[in-house]
This record gives structure tokens, C-alpha cells and sequence, in this order.
């Protein structure tokens, strides 16, 4: 198999910088080509502006040129992605002059979406056909996992393979071998039911707000429904896209029955109203930039936005296919919708994929829909939904009617998902190799125990995984108990330990709701009980007798990074973002996470001079509640330490923190507990003055300053702290304690934390 170690890029543009900016976080060398430099520059200063780095030094692995100066440095790739205009002769014009300098063995692949694979391949050396294929990256292309692969019958098989695997492994996606039909799978269903979505509720007169929410929630749909994502992806860009698809596809193909540039949506594009990328699209800021204006479909005017209100959605209480049955404006608008929708995407199977989870997974990774269009049909049920189309005279696609004599489009057999195939065979669904999933350990047996917080399941080769289990993974006094019993059962039975789940968050931290009750109801004596409960299980992870790893994605916030920085090892989804944030809710960190740090950058090879330079370092972390935009940010900033591992495809988190786990297992022997040496007086004089700079400047608040006193106290050890005289790690713990619970108390700590509860944002105060 051929290795990736340099790609190149051709096109500067969002798409093409985006790839380029992404290829660089997966640790390559990077060249960025387009007709001009200048443009290429400028496509890297797009993505840094944009957060297409993880992090922003990544782009030093980037280096640009032109076509006309530059090409020849095409023989050092070992990729080459061509993500220029969609126009076939001036790809076919670029592959050539490509095919005069590549190296021999050099994979070329186009980004198109719209010009098949044998359309671009025509009248092109056998080498270069043999080297070539379709890779369809969704923008942004570091947060949008779905890649669509199109191979044709020239190309290598191992050029295939190559590309899939790295995309996979090293870039994160979820890649979707799909066949060489127009628009592939995700566009193709997802441009024709933003099609019919449009064109309904102009047809309907169904208000902007109303449609949205109908298509959202209850649909497992992201909440910008329709309008939303119209607005989001720009209004120009769909009659672009459905025209092509029109053109490409035959009169009988359901994408034909809509205009594709409807009236409203011609004045819209006549008028420069786009969407955000103009800043007035379906919804627009008002002239005060105060509140926000909706489009009327039928008039094509603005109109203040109003909370949504449908009878439908009421009645349905989030159940979609009491939703479609629903008489009012809504119901009949979701019916017309997802009907349709749902009724294409099954008549397109096998034109376009062999399997259902191959179209249902194209629309999950591509549009963000929780469940596939044939798992939708499932949870409404096939055969209703095919009685449903029977009753209004629609055809019944063949493959939705087999799906509703079989029982649906899958089926759990033998402990394992499996799925129905348009031939009507059933055949088990595919992961790839060390994807591990508890999902799937659900379906084949139960977990070893059960909590009401949480589970622990049995991974295998003497492996357990403890799966938090409450909303947000937040901590409460049961959970702590939880992981408690959780640490003993695997003393006894198992070798490792990992926490992790399949959940897309690791923890938000302590429930401030049990915060805040537990002080209401018994003062600083019961929260000093908590908080005491919180030590005492942290210290159990920390110092187990076998390792703990954590995987940890999403977020992991407050007490959530707490819980990682006692693990022995983080294996860490490379989109993570975890911070110690206590401050912005009028407190600081209370279960060992200022110690935690203390430790790491008083250990780190790149760790500050001295215990001052220490407790500064990890203040400027702290006081501000930085939270990190990625694992390697978090690895920048400490978090993370150079043995912690960061994976790029969240599938593999899981499997990889169980390798982590199973490494460490071999002769393991837990942490001495260690000294610290804290600064002491004269480093807490000299926090204290940055906070009397920063109060004067006007940065902080009265109550940020007091925040900020009580950190600074913790981290230099307090008044009676020596430099010259290590503290133990119980002696740091104290301090924590005694600091959270006098804030806690405090009338205008306790205005945050209500803030925080009833409005979602932090007060300053």
C-alpha cells in the first residue's frame, strides 16, 4: 500500500484551501497550488481565519506556488487533489499537465460532485486512469466527516484501498464507496429534499420559523432544517446544483418535478439575499442588529421572527409519524416533505449504493440527520409508510415494498445489526477493523453492571470500559459513588479500565443543579462533603493498581477534565475540547484539577522555570476558563501530555483507548504519589498584581478579582508555603477545598451559578 507522507492541492479556493488546511492537521506536507500565488496565500489565511487548522502552526506544513511557475513539484506528492471549477475541459486541460509530471505510483483524485468519474477519465492515459479517482470532500472538510469515494473500473485497486484507509485513519471520516451516478448519495437525496422542502412550504404557505422546526427535532434533523441550511450553504448554490442534477438524471427521476429556480428564489438571487455569506438570506439581522427578520415565502418581504408555534408539533409531541398524521399546517408539511424524501432515497437503491447503511450513512456523516432516510422508515415503520404512499396513489419503490414484507430495512440476528439487500438477502453490517462500539456490545449481551448513573462493559482481553450515563455525562454524588464500586469490580476482574462511551461528549462536569442544592440544603458542611466525595474517587483512578485510560471526546469540562487529568493516559478525539471553566460560574477547580496542572508543568520537558513561573503558567489557563479548540491545542497547552494519544476518527476512539489501555496493562505499577514545589507568598504578591492591572485596565470584574485572589492563593501554596519545601498533593487538595467552598458561599458566586442555570451564559459580576 502505497504511504502518504506529502499531498499537494490544486485550488486555492474554500473547498481547496479547506483540504489542503485539513491534509496539513493529518500531519502532512502540503502543497497549495493555483493559477496565482498570491492566491494561495490567500486560501491559507481563509482557513487560519476560518479554524480550518487544529492548530494554526499546522499551516507552516503548507507551502504554495502557481500553476505556471510551480507544477514540476507535483513529483513529490504522493496525492494530488484537484479541487478546481467544475468545468470538464479545464479538468481534463490540468490532468494532463499533471500526468507530464507526476511520479510514477502517484494517486490523483478530482472533488468534484457533479461531473462523473467516466466523463473526467475519457481520452486519458492508461497510467493516469489507472491512478485515478473521485474523493468528494463536504465543506468545511475538517468538521464534515462524510467523504465520498468513486473508483472506476481503470483504476488500481489499491488505489482505492490507500485512499480509503488514510482517509479513514488519519483524517477522520467516514468514507462511503459510492457508485458513478449523478450527484453520488448525500446531494443527491439531500439537494432533492431541500427541493421539495422549499417548493412545499412556498406551496403551503407555511411559515419559515414553523418549517424549520417541523424538519428539525423531531426528525433526528439538525435544527436548521430547511431555510437554515439554505441560508447556511448560500441561496445560489441549489438552483446551481439541481439544475445539474436534472440535467444528468432521466425525465422519469423524482428530482424533475420541482423547479429548480422557483420565482421567490430568482428575486432572492436577484437581490444579493444569499444567506449569511451576504447577510440576508430566509432570515437577516435587523437595521438595529438587535433582533432577527424572516422572510414572508409568499410576499418575499421581512417580518420580525416569532417564537414557532404549530398545533402540529404540539399534538405530535416529538413523534414523527404521529407528526405526518397530523391534520394542521405542520403535519401536512412534514408528510409532503418526508414522503418523498424518504420514498426517493429507497427507490435509488442499488443505482446507487449496493446497501441501505451505505445511503444511510452518507446522510448522517453529510447532512448530520441522527438516522439514515431507510432508518427513518424503520422507526415509522416500512409498512406503514408504504401504505401511507399507497393512499395518496405514489408509486411504492421495490425495495421499500421488500422491506415491508421483510420487517424493515434492518434486524438484529445473533447479536449483530444486519441489513436487507435489494436482492433480499441479509448480510451484517460492516465496521471496519478495531471499531468498537458499545452500541454493539449492547446488541449482543449486557453489560457487566449496572448503575443508574452508569454501566460497565466488558471489552475483552481483560478490558473494561466504564460508560457514564447521565444527561451531558454530568457528575452527581451517585455517579461518584459509581465510579467508585466501578474502580473495585475491576480490581478484582479486569486488567485495564477505560472511560468512554459512544456518546458525542465526555462530560460537562459537576451538575451545578446539585451544586447549588446541596449548598441550599446543608451549607458549606455538605459541600465540603461533596467535594471531599469528589478527591476521594478522583484518587481512586489516580492511583488504582491497574492503568485507567480515558477516551475522551466532545467536550470534557469542569469536573469532566478533572476526571481526565487523574487517568493514567487521555486517548483523545483530535476535535476535543475540555478546559477548567469554574470561573466563569464564580468558582475554581475542586477536584484536583489546579493540583493536576501544577503537576503537569512543573513535569513537562517544556515546563516553566521555577514554581512562580508554574503557577503563572497554569493561572493563565485557569483564571480565564480557556478551553482548547482541539487535542493538539489541549497538548499545547498541557492537557494533554506527549504520551497521551490523539485519534482522528471519533469511530476509532473507543478501540484505540482500549490498545492505550492493554499497553500500559504490560507490568503495570501505579503513581507514587509526588511533591510540589509551590511559590509561596511572593508568587501569590505577584498573581495579585496582574489582577490589580487587569481590574484597572478594566478586563475584570470585583468578582473576577476575588476569583482570581483565591486561585492564585491555591496555586502558590498559601501563606505558609515554602519554595524550597515541596508540598504534598493532600496539602493542594486542601487549599482546593477550602477555596471552592468559600466562593461557593459568597452572594455573588452564587448569582453566577443561577445565571448560568436559568440562562444557558455566564454572568459578569
Amino acid at each position: 500500500m502505497t504511504e502518504i507522507r506529502t499531498a499537494a492541492v490544486i485550488g486555492a479556493g474554500v473547498m481547496g484551501s479547506g483540504i489542503a488546511a485539513h491534509l496539513a492537521n493529518a500531519g502532512l506536507d502540503v502543497i497549495l497550488l493555483d493559477t496565482d500565488k498570491a492566491l494561495a496565500d490567500a486560501g491559507i489565511a481563509r482557513q487560519l481565519k476560518a479554524g480550518g487548522f487544529m492548530d494554526p502552526a499546522f499551516a507552516n506544513r503548507i507551502s504554495t506556488g502557481s500553476t505556471a511557475d510551480d507544477l514540476s513539484r507535483l513529483v513529490e506528492a504522493d496525492w494530488i487533489v484537484e479541487a478546481v471549477a467544475e468545468n470538464l475541459e479545464i479538468k481534463q486541460g490540468l490532468y494532463r499537465a499533471i500526468e507530464g509530471v507526476r511520479k510514477a505510483g502517484s494517486i490523483v483524485s478530482s472533488n468534484t460532485s457533479t461531473i462523473p468519474l467516466a466523463d473526467l477519465a475519457t481520452g486519458l492515459p492508461e497510467r493516469f486512469a489507472a491512478d485515478f479517482l473521485i474523493t468528494h470532500f463536504f465543506n468545511p472538510p475538517r468538521i464534515m466527516r462524510l467523504l465520498e469515494l468513486v473508483s472506476g473500473e481503470a483504476a488500481r485497486p489499491e488505489v482505492t484501498s490507500t485512499i480509503s484507509a488514510f482517509a479513514d485513519r488519519s483524517l477522520g471520516k467516514t468514507v462511503v464507496t459510492c457508485k458513478d451516478t449523478p450527484g453520488f448519495i448525500a446531494n443527491r437525496i439531500g439537494n432533492y429534499w431541500l427541493s421539495v422542502g422549499l417548493n412545499e412550504a412556498i406551496s403551503l404557505g407555511i411559515d419559515v420559523e414553523e418549517a424549520d422546526a417541523v424538519l428539525g427535532k423531531p426528525f433526528g434533523i439538525p435544527a436548521t432544517g430547511i431555510f437554515g441550511l439554505l441560508d447556511l450553504v448560500g441561496i445560489d448554490l441549489l438552483p446551481m446544483v439541481l439544475r445539474s442534477l436534472q440535467r444528468a438524471t432521466g425525465a422519469d427521476d423524482a428530482i424533475q418535478d420541482y423547479a429548480a429556480e422557483p420565482l421567490l428564489i430568482a428575486h432572492m438571487i436577484a437581490e444579493n439575499r444569499l444567506g449569511r455569506k451576504s447577510g440576508a438570506g430566509f432570515t437577516r439581522l435587523s437595521a438595529d442588529r438587535r433582533t432577527r427578520e424572516v422572510i414572508d415565502l409568499a410576499t418575499g418581504d421581512y417580518r420580525p421572527q416569532k417564537p414557532v408555534s404549530s398545533e402540529s408539533l404540539a399534538a405530535a409531541r416529538g413523534d414523527p409519524r404521529s407528526l405526518m398524521e397530523q391534520p394542521g399546517s405542520g403535519g401536512r408539511f412534514a408528510a409532503a416533505v418526508m414522503e418523498r424524501t424518504l420514498a426517493y432515497a429507497a427507490s435509488l437503491v442499488p443505482d446507487i449504493a449496493d446497501t441501505p447503511e451505505a445511503v444511510d450513512e452518507a446522510m448522517r456523516s453529510g447532512y448530520g440527520w441522527k438516522q439514515g432516510p431507510l432508518e427513518l422508515i424503520d422507526r415509522l415503520g416500512a409498512a406503514w409508510f408504504k401504505a401511507r404512499l399507497e393512499a395518496r396513489g405514489a408509486a411504492v419503490p421495490a425495495y421499500l415494498a421488500l422491506a415491508a414484507r421483510e420487517g424493515g430495512f434492518y434486524a438484529v440476528k445473533g447479536g449483530r445489526r444486519s441489513s436487507l439487500r435489494p436482492d433480499g438477502a441479509t448480510a451484517p453490517v460492516s465496521r471496519g477493523d478495531d471499531v468498537l462500539l458499545l452500541s454493539d456490545l449492547a446488541l449482543a449481551g449486557e453489560p457487566v453492571a449496572v448503575w443508574e448513573t452508569a454501566q460497565l462493559w466488558d471489552l475483552g482481553e481483560g478490558v473494561a470500559c466504564f460508560e457514564i450515563r447521565t444527561k451531558l455525562n454530568t457528575f452527581s454524588t451517585d455517579l461518584l459513588d459509581a465510579i467508585e464500586q466501578a474502580v473495585e469490580r475491576c480490581r478484582a476482574d479486569f486488567k485495564a479500565l477505560v472511560i468512554g462511551s459512544d456518546a458525542p461528549y465526555f462530560s460537562a462536569g459537576a451538575d451545578l443543579r446539585v451544586f447549588l442544592d446541596t449548598f441550599e440544603k446543608g451549607g458549606r458542611g455538605a459541600i465540603g462533603a461533596f467535594i471531599d466525595q469528589g478527591h476521594r474517587t478522583f484518587k481512586a483512578i489516580k492511583y488504582a493498581p491497574f492503568p485507567i485510560v480515558a477516551a475522551a471526546s466532545g467536550i470534557a469540562l469542569g469536573g469532566g477534565c478533572e476526571l481526565l487529568l487523574h487517568c493514567d493516559a487521555i486517548q483523545a478525539h483530535a476535535e476535543l475540547s475540555m478546559g477548567l471553566v469554574e470561573t466563569k460560574v464564580g468558582l475554581i477547580p475542586g477536584w484536583g484539577g489546579c493540583k493536576e496542572m501544577l503537576v503537569r508543568q512543573s513535569s513537562a520537558a517544556h515546563a516553566p522555570h521555577g514554581p512562580v513561573a508554574a503557577a503563572l503558567s497554569v493561572f493563565n489557563i485557569i483564571a480565564p476558563a480557556r478551553t482548547t479548540t482541539s487535542a493538539f491545542d489541549a497538548r499545547t497547552l498541557g492537557f494533554l501530555r506527549p504520551a497521551d494519544g490523539i485519534t482522528m476518527n471519533r469511530d476509532r476512539l473507543l478501540g484505540d483507548a482500549k490498545a492505550k489501555a492493554l499497553e500500559l496493562a504490560e507490568g503495570y505499577v501505579p503513581p507514587e504519589p509526588i511533591q510540589i514545589a509551590l511559590a509561596g507568598p511572593s508568587g501569590a504578591s505577584a498573581l495579585n498584581n496582574i489582577l490589580d492591572g487587569e481590574a484597572l485596565a478594566g478586563r475584570i470584574t470585583a468578582h473576577d478579582k476575588v476569583i482570581g485572589m483565591a486561585l492564585a492563593n491555591v496555586l502558590t501554596g498559601g501563606l505558609a508555603a515554602d519554595p524550597v519545601k515541596p508540598q504534598s498533593e493532600d496539602a493542594i487538595l486542601a487549599l482546593e477545598r477550602e477555596a471552592f467552598v468559600d466562593l461557593l458561599a459568597t452572594p455573588a458566586s452564587l448569582d453566577r451559578i443561577r445565571h448560568m442555570l436559568t440562562t444557558g451564559k455566564p454572568l459578569r459580576n
